[in-house]
């Protein structure tokens, strides 16, 4: 008897011990398992000033740029901070105080965004020379447009913001639609061949934007017919005069008040509509358009900006 009882407990310690062991190789593979998942839910971004390791679904974002703020707005994605200096009209909803103000599109408050601890930062050409700092404090994505390239560089930039947050299906539906009325747009300017000039007014001076250039979507996208197809591209525009426009003789002049945008008063239309200017077919058709300075100077870039922006040249046709 005592011999079967010795027996009895040593079987018995051996069952625990093989019951530890697979505990211990179970759970090994569990957190292997664990390891892979949490790789699996971070998406490297490479991008022109570096690489980005931004968590799937960040909780704390931080947004820069205020096309991709419009596009979170439409997915429904909560944002935590946002510079409040300058925003949008279409976008008020985030001067309210339940979003934390980090500064300005080109004075942002770093201490402001460190606070915050985010997730991600997203920015785009206004802080490029500050990427070095924003991604000290966190994964920050650079947004680019590529001008000369609106629409791949736009929708590849919608496309990483839906395999960010998990909305891939809504961009692409969305996507769509934006082609639908692009198409639209662009059958119907091709079709009224008429040449367009596009100019920004600031405080009495005037530049032009041909196509490949900030605002060439007008050509390049929506078809119209350049006024001066050797307009110098680059950001701010060439530097034109009231005879340049006069002798361009655009059948659509397309304006942008840039003092509007940064929260002045307009002053385009007197600026632009003098006795040079109402010598165009542009004045005396009727075809002088004050654009959205909102969509077209702070933003772009956007599912709704982009949006807008069609919408409004469809109207103006």
């Amino acid at each position: 008897m005592r011999k079967w009882s010795l027996l009895s407990i040593i079987f018995s310690i051996i069952l625990v011990l093989a019951a530890c062991g697979n505990g211990a190789k179970d759970e090994g593979k569990a957190e292997k398992a664990s390891g892979s998942k949490a790789t699996a839910e971070k998406i490297t971004v490479d991008h022109k000033y570096g690489k980005a390791d931004v968590e799937k679904n960040p909780k704390k974002v931080v947004v820069f740029d205020f096309g991709i703020l419009d596009t979170l707005d439409e997915l429904g994605v909560e944002v935590t901070g946002v510079p409040q200096t300058t925003i949008p009209k279409y976008l008020k909803k985030y001067a309210d105080k339940k979003y934390t103000n980090v500064g300005s599109l080109k004075e942002p408050d770093f201490e402001a965004v460190q606070a915050l601890k985010p997730d991600v930062i997203f920015i785009s050409g206004r802080q490029a020379d500050l990427y070095d700092q924003f991604a000290e404090i966190a994964p920050t994505v650079f947004i680019e447009t590529d001008y000369a390239h609106y629409m791949d560089s736009f929708k590849k930039n919608m496309k990483l913001v839906g395999e960010i947050f998990g909305k891939e299906d809504q961009v692409a539906a969305k996507l769509k639609e934006i082609d639908s009325t692009v198409a639209k747009v662009h059958k119907e300017a091709s079709e009224a061949n008429k040449k367009a000039l596009v100019v920004m007014a600031n405080e009495g001076k005037v530049s032009a934007f041909g196509p490949s250039s900030r605002f060439g979507i007008i050509h390049d996208v929506y078809g119209f017919k350049p006024a001066d197809e050797k307009i110098e591209v680059s950001t701010h525009g060439q530097s034109v005069t009231f005879e340049y426009i006069m002798e361009k003789n655009p059948d659509v002049l397309f304006v942008i008040d840039r003092n509007v945008a940064i929260g002045g008063e307009s002053g385009a239309k007197n600026t632009i509509e003098n006795d040079l200017v109402k010598k165009t077919n542009a004045y005396k058709n009727n075809k002088i358009i004050y654009l959205n300075a909102d969509t077209w100077y702070l933003s772009g870039g956007g599912l709704k900006s982009v949006k807008l922006m069609a919408d409004e040249i469809e109207a103006a046709l």
